[in-house]
């Protein structure tokens, strides 16, 4: 790989975002380097889907050729390794690497993801991704009119229970122990058909990530073809928050609807910082990072 003295753009991430953004930076004759560890947050999902022409396919091959395509761009380089610290020299960026090495860029792009944090309930991790599922528009066709299941509580329960409700009615809301849920929220969900069960969840059993049953505290298991849930997560990169970058109240990298940061030439997008983690939506966002750190370049240069 060739290392220039001053890229335009370095982004650190090279999942769905990141290389829609480099493509998109590519094709704007950019200096551009990839700089990723191929650790996507969503490694043990089989297939993704409500993504048009590549609906159903594995995400890992998704990238494959996201990646082979991107590379045709002779201005896009790509480095396989870890960005470990960035310095914010005013006029450019330094970064460097777990392999010692140091890129300097006049633009970054953080589209790292995040860290999903696993509850305490044996087979969860295991199952998450596969039949532990967070996006029905993502996932909810393949389990739709089959035994599934939310575990939530207070107002996310209600909300959420709703939504899955509507891929199917044979629906159990799991609180996972005592329930928060307003008198007229729990009401709602009765007269729906949804059964509320307090006790506290001990095991997910499954069948290599296949779910097959949830059991309680109290030994009574539930057969059960899927479960909905929201793990709560951390950045998996915290680089841009020591540079700076405000995080908003869900802990998401706060970003204009350009993808702009706080910080200037700093861009974030992909699940870092958004809640609709779809990779439609992911590589949208690394579109438009692309683009307007070409038009901030521009905006700079044509003085």
């Amino acid at each position: 790989m060739s290392k220039l003295q001053l890229y335009d753009v370095i982004i650190v991430g090279g999942s769905y975002a990141g290389l829609s953004a480099a493509m998109t930076l590519g094709r704007a004759k950019r200096y551009v380097l990839v700089i990723d560890d191929n650790n996507p947050c969503n490694r043990q999902t089989p297939h993704s889907h409500n993504l048009i022409t590549h609906d159903g396919e594995p995400p890992a091959e998704i990238r494959r050729k996201a990646l082979e395509q991107v590379m045709r761009y002779d201005t896009v380089s790509f480095y396989d390794g870890t960005a470990i610290a960035v310095n914010n020299r005013q006029t450019y960026f330094e970064t460097h690497t777990s392999q010692g090495d140091v890129f300097s860029s006049k633009k970054i792009i953080f589209t790292t993801g995040v860290t999903d944090i696993m509850p305490s309930i044996k087979g969860f991790a295991e199952c998450w991704g596969i039949s532990v599922l967070h996006c029905p528009y993502c996932h909810g066709y393949e389990v739709k009119d089959t035994p599934l299941a939310v575990i939530a509580n207070e107002k996310m329960a209600y909300e959420y229970s709703r939504l899955i409700h509507h891929w199917s009615k044979d629906l159990k809301l799991f609180t996972n122990g005592k329930s928060t849920l307003a008198e007229e929220q729990t009401a709602a969900l009765r007269s729906h058909g949804i059964e509320i069960i307090e006790d506290e969840i001990t095991e997910l059993q499954h069948k290599g990530g296949e779910l097959k049953q949830l059991i309680v505290k109290s030994g009574k298991a539930y057969p059960l073809t899927a479960v909905f849930a929201k793990a709560p997560f951390t950045q998996h990169c915290t680089i841009p928050q020591q540079l700076g970058c405000e995080l908003n109240e869900q802990g998401l990298i706060r970003v204009d609807d350009f993808q702009h940061t706080n910080v200037h030439g700093i861009f974030a997008a992909g699940d870092n910082s958004t809640l609709f983690r779809s990779v439609g939506v992911v590589i949208a966002a690394g579109i438009k990072a692309g683009a307007m750190a070409n038009h901030q370049l521009i905006e700079e240069e044509f003085r």
